[in-house]
């Protein structure tokens, strides 16, 4: 099986950004790639980023936001509990990140993934055992 790979909100928004035209191109292909390696996670809380800033950023209509996000459950998504919540007042505290970004972190590790895509945080560091890699640095 292929290494599953954890998907951060900001994928998922610049695949309906088309003020990127680049960003956009990239994110679609990442997207159907890893969802036809079947290697795809996400978390309630990236579903939950993802209609907030696609209504209020990108100003899209919330009843298709709400279709787009059932395409996104074809992904394997890990549901936030208050054990992760706790683990990820964990990470924030000792690795110095945001709250969010932790509990990003603790989400893909809970799901067995080797890799986190992300601009959010420092590509080529290693958190809990998860590879965070920025698949927009060279865009």
């Amino acid at each position: 099986m292929k290494d599953k790979v954890f998907i951060d909100t900001n994928l998922l928004i610049y695949s309906m950004d088309s003020r990127s035209k680049a960003k956009q191109k990239l994110a679609r292909n990442l997207l159907k790639d890893i969802y036809m390696q079947g290697a795809g996670v996400i978390s309630t809380q990236v579903l939950e980023e993802f209609y907030v800033a696609s209504t209020k950023k990108l100003k899209m209509n919330p009843s298709i936001v709400r279709e787009i996000i059932s395409f996104f459950d074809k992904f394997e998504v890990v549901h936030i509990s208050t054990e992760l919540i706790r683990e990820a007042i964990d990470v924030n505290i000792l690795n110095k990140i945001s709250f969010w970004d932790a509990l990003i972190i603790v989400s893909a590790e809970f799901a067995k993934c080797s890799i986190l895509l992300t601009e959010d945080l420092n590509a080529g560091q290693t958190i809990k055992g998860v590879q965070i890699v920025n698949p927009f640095s060279t865009v």
